[in-house]
């Protein structure tokens, strides 16, 4: 198959953010003629290395989790419950859990750590809490400290291979009355580029939305939460050293991503004067290290990822701009079920390779699933993301759900989307009501049939999207949301990542798996659907099933050199 962005005119660029990210989307879509352009050949023996290391900054380990007495209590069942999970100001002593390296060791190896290692014949792998496409994980993590015991104020940046913290940056003199603790996200693109070529920079958007998801859940362990800064990327990439040319290897720099701080869950104070401070705190700073080489054969080369990495930059005018929370007011989520911990699911979540096509699932526990993917104000996965409006909707494949009839579903996350749902998508389309479904859930049938083989199709003729019990493609809100705002785009992407996210942690307590589908043919997806525009847009599938597990590959402890 050839690659599709050999057959579309390449547009003269006129220095339009907003036409640069318009330009990107459709050169980076597959059709049933073309893929996308990647790469013409790939050595699997020499990946880029999944690791950053900086060569020079000193490495402090962190203590791995110890079972305490509050993690461990932490039901998934009680995530949505304010009386099970209440809010504990994090810098009182002996009233809840203390910002030291013990509660930050167990933040960080609940969210963003290696959960095993993976073995078969002579190849061994590391697989992490966070899921990354293709595992090749270009998303970086580094924690801006001040205030916490134990360590130096200043920039750090997190070895998941190690569960540590390397010193990037000693501040010298930082005011602030409590602790402080924010995490800024990083991309390097050549991990992705690597393997897909020109579709890179979707499936490290995705990437950060997973991350942030995944931070925002381990959060709850510490009865912690995340709130999102809106920082211009100059001022990120400052804050986070990531614009220090001379610090990377060429064509391995990073592109700052996302802030965000870690915080009481009750604690709602105005956060925009932080990050400037923080910034000058850093200029002024000692820094140490210099970033190993990742990968020392770049035999390709992609312009285009570059390009809309600098057009989806969010602005210096565009600085404390968040979208307003959702205003819909709904239910409590429906009650999960009960008897896994939080940290239990999200160690063992995992993407399957394989699903059992006679597997079904409970009618009860596939409506739970979907009550917990509606955004809802000041829940997590919901409230780390900058942009949270529900703009994410699914269209679901579903196969074998008991007492559900296979067919065709859509479950639009808020008003206005389910008003422009039914605007766009073909007009024959039935839209019934799923009888006996929760009020508070908007699930509707759309066609009544058998879809497995076009689910599998349209997923890049995929197996895992026919074999689930059920598939999906996130539609987003796309043409109107961009528009004034290109750096939206990304953030569309971050939202389609934190529901994959919240997909993996639910179908894990339901007892089955799932898995991100970032490959999907984009018009053909559109095309059956009845889109036309730009309104709606698909950017990320998920499946969901009964995982079938490979006896031969061996799973060994993640940190199995050091003890907790």
């Amino acid at each position: 198959m050839t690659s599709l962005g050999e057959n579309l005119p390449r547009v003269p660029r006129d220095e339009s953010p907003l036409r640069d990210v318009r330009e990107y989307h459709a050169l980076s879509r597959h059709s049933f003629q073309a893929y996308a352009r990647g790469p013409g050949t790939i050595d699997w023996d020499r990946q880029p290395d999944p690791f950053r290391r900086f060569d020079g900054a000193q490495c402090l380990p962190l203590p791995l989790w110890q079972g305490r007495a509050d993690a461990a209590s932490a039901w998934f069942a009680d995530i949505d419950a304010s009386a099970a999970l209440a809010p504990v100001p994090a810098n009182v002593e002996g009233t809840g859990v203390a910002l030291d390296t013990d509660s930050l060791g167990a933040w960080l190896e609940h969210s963003l750590a290696l959960s095993a290692w993976k073995q078969h014949g002579g190849a061994r792998w590391s697989v992490r809490c966070n899921p990354s496409s293709g595992n090749l994980h270009p998303t970086e993590a580094y924690l801006v400290l001040c205030g916490v015991d134990g360590l130096r104020d200043g920039l750090y940046h997190y070895r998941a291979d190690l569960h540590a913290l390397e010193l990037r940056c000693a501040y010298t003199a930082v005011s602030s009355d409590e602790p402080l603790v924010l995490v800024g996200l990083s991309s390097l693109l050549w991990r992705e580029a690597w393997k897909y070529g020109e579709r890179a920079y979707r499936y490290c958007q995705l990437d950060i939305g997973h991350a942030v998801a995944a931070l925002s859940y381990a959060a709850l362990l510490n009865h912690w939460s995340l709130a999102p800064l809106a920082v211009a990327d100059d001022t990120l990439a400052s804050l986070l050293g990531t614009d220090r040319v001379a610090d990377f290897i060429p064509g391995e720099e990073e592109w700052a991503d996302c802030l965000l701080q870690l915080r009481p869950a009750a604690d709602t104070a105005p956060l925009a004067a932080i990050p400037a401070t923080l910034a000058a705190a850093a200029d002024a700073g000692q820094w140490y290290g210099r970033a190993e080489v990742i990968d020392r054969r770049h035999f390709y080369e992609w312009p285009v990822l570059d390009a809309v990495a600098r057009s989806a930059a969010r602005p210096a005018s565009a600085a404390g701009e968040l979208a307003p929370p959702p205003v819909e007011e709904r239910a409590a989520p429906l009650p999960a079920l009960r008897g896994e911990s939080l940290s239990a699911l999200v160690r063992r979540r995992r993407s399957a390779q394989a699903f059992d096509s006679a597997a079904e699932m409970p009618r009860e526990h596939f409506l739970r699933l979907l009550d917990h993917l509606l955004p809802r104000p000041g829940l997590a996965p919901w409230n780390a993301l900058p942009a949270v409006t529900g703009s994410i909707h699914c269209v679901l494949f579903v196969h074998r759900v008991a007492g559900l009839a296979p067919g065709l579903y859509a479950l639009p996350r808020s008003a206005t989307g389910e008003v422009l749902m039914r605007e766009e998508l073909r007009a024959e389309f039935a839209w019934s009501a799923v009888a006996d479904a929760p009020p508070q859930l908007p699930l509707y049938q759309l066609v009544g049939a058998r879809a497995e083989r076009a689910a599998a199709r349209l997923s890049c003729q995929q197996a895992i999207a026919a074999d689930g019990v059920f598939s999906l493609a996130m539609l987003a809100e796309f043409g109107a949301a961009i528009e004034d705002r290109p750096w939206r785009y990304r953030e569309l992407f971050w939202e389609a990542g934190a529901l994959g996210q919240a997909l993996y942690i639910e179908a894990e307590n339901a007892g089955l798996c799932g898995t991100g589908i970032g490959c999907f043919f984009d018009e053909p997806v559109h095309e059956l659907l009845g889109v036309r525009g730009d309104a709606l847009q698909s950017l990320y599938h998920f499946t969901v099933g009964r995982p079938l597990r490979d006896s031969r590959i061996v799973s060994l402890p993640p940190y199995s050199g050091r003890r907790s």
